[in-house]
């Protein structure tokens, strides 16, 4: 898995490529949890990069979406395809995300 986060603004951006799944999503959650302790006020989480998604992988976009709103903010998914699409689609978080 690779990630990168750039901040502009009140936007942070979260790039995620490679393979989110139990072993990565361990990596990615501190960066996860420092975004929504900044309280950052719109996450767009850029996944064109990404290969493969499992369940762990999910519930860490999840918890990343339900802690932004939490504090008034809004997290977004963007260039979703392959498989992680197909994941989405299946448990609707197409719709929640708003791609």
């Amino acid at each position: 898995m690779k990630f990168a986060r750039t901040d502009t603004g009140d936007e942070t951006r979260l790039s995620i490529g490679g393979s989110l799944d139990a072993l990565t999503a361990a990596i990615l959650r501190p960066k996860v949890d420092a975004i929504v302790n900044e309280q950052r006020k719109r996450v767009v989480v850029d996944l064109s990069e990404l290969e493969l998604i499992d369940s762990s992988g999910v519930a860490v976009l999840v918890a990343l979406f339900k802690r932004t709103r939490a504090h008034g903010g809004a997290m977004r998914v963007t260039g979703v395809r392959d498989q992680p699409a197909a994941i989405f689609k299946l448990l609707r978080l197409d719709r929640v995300f708003g791609q």
